[in-house]
């Protein structure tokens, strides 16, 4: 979350006017995050985030605002989509589509204990069981083919041994994709950024997980590599957690049960998680958008983690629970 389209009241009123959400209280820009316009909202009827899209079109805003919206109806902690009065999952502004949802309670929890982890992991998979009969289809649009793109961008600004690290990545993980055994692995919809700020803790539950707007379909295994090398892990050194990552990946096995060819793909999917946020957040830093609000976050810390979990002699893995195969 980011603002790269600070907005004025009257622009604010004229778009409350296509809903009913009653009378505007407050706006508040919110700082975070890197990818679109957000802002938490509050009117005299509740409180609301409202999104403005940077980079996705009108075309992809269905699958994800659809998505959140099945997730919802499924009683899973996600935020629930405000219809227009025209029955539209959004708007535009300065002709651009925006977005309403309901504001979830919590706050994120920035140092993460094992009850936290357990609650991420139940949460991820029952994320990937209910969104399994979702029919709007939309890929990874931060998979493969944009990490290559990306890369070839990126040359300019790296030195020879970077880049050169960088490209040797992508062509491993491009040769991984290729394999018979990678299209057994099962998919579905994935959130693809379930990092500590996108889940909120209401005491001793999540009150919700936001920011879906990385989701595509994927294997549920690449994203359950994402989580784990956010909630499970040193940030600075990118070292697991030993039992944060027994948390999370245990209460995972214990709704959806992880098999043996996503067990043969878990060092390839851990390296693709920190591949995929090394190459994004290079691109932020050597090619960044300006904004009214942005905190840009540091690269190395996933170049670090990548190199870790291409030499660790030992992954960690769940156990079967009591009647798994």
């Amino acid at each position: 979350m980011a603002v790269f389209t600070d907005l004025s009241r009257d622009e604010i009123l004229a778009l409350l006017d296509q809903y009913r959400l009653g009378e505007l209280v407050a706006l508040q820009g919110i700082p975070s995050g890197i990818e679109n316009s957000n802002f938490f909202l509050t009117t005299d009827t509740g409180q609301f985030v409202l999104t403005v899209f940077e980079r996705l079109d009108a075309g992809q805003l269905p699958f994800y605002l659809g998505l959140m919206r099945h997730l919802a109806r499924r009683h899973l902690p996600v935020p629930q989509p405000v219809e227009t009065t025209e029955g539209a999952l959004f708007t535009y502004v300065r002709t651009k589509p925006a977005a309403i949802v309901l504001r979830l309670p919590g706050k994120a929890v920035k140092s993460p204990q094992p009850e936290h982890c357990a609650l991420v992991g139940e949460f991820l998979a029952r994320m990937h069981l209910a969104g399994s009969d979702y029919e709007v289809f939309q890929p990874n649009l931060r998979g493969i083919g944009w990490w290559k793109d990306a890369a070839a961008c990126l040359q300019p600004y790296l030195n020879d041994e970077i880049f050169l690290e960088l490209i040797e990545e992508v062509i491993y993980q491009d040769s991984m994709s290729r394999r018979a055994d990678f299209e057994q692995l099962p998919g579905g919809p994935i959130h693809a950024d379930l990092f500590r700020d996108n889940v909120l803790f209401d005491g001793s539950k999540i009150g919700g997980v936001i920011d879906f707007y990385f989701a595509g379909f994927g294997a549920w295994l690449y994203d359950l590599a994402i989580t784990v090398n956010d909630w499970c892990v040193d940030l600075e050194t990118g070292a697991f957690h030993t039992p944060n990552v027994a948390a999370l990946l245990q209460a995972y096995q214990s709704v959806r049960p992880l098999g043996e060819t996503e067990h043969v793909f878990w060092r390839a999917m851990l390296r693709a998680a920190a591949l995929r946020f090394w190459i994004s957040r290079l691109y932020d830093q050597y090619l960044p958008r300006p904004a009214a609000m942005l905190r840009p976050h540091d690269p190395s810390r996933f170049e670090r983690m990548l190199k870790l979990r291409a030499h660790e002699p030992q992954l960690p893995w769940p156990h079967a629970a009591p009647g798994q195969a």
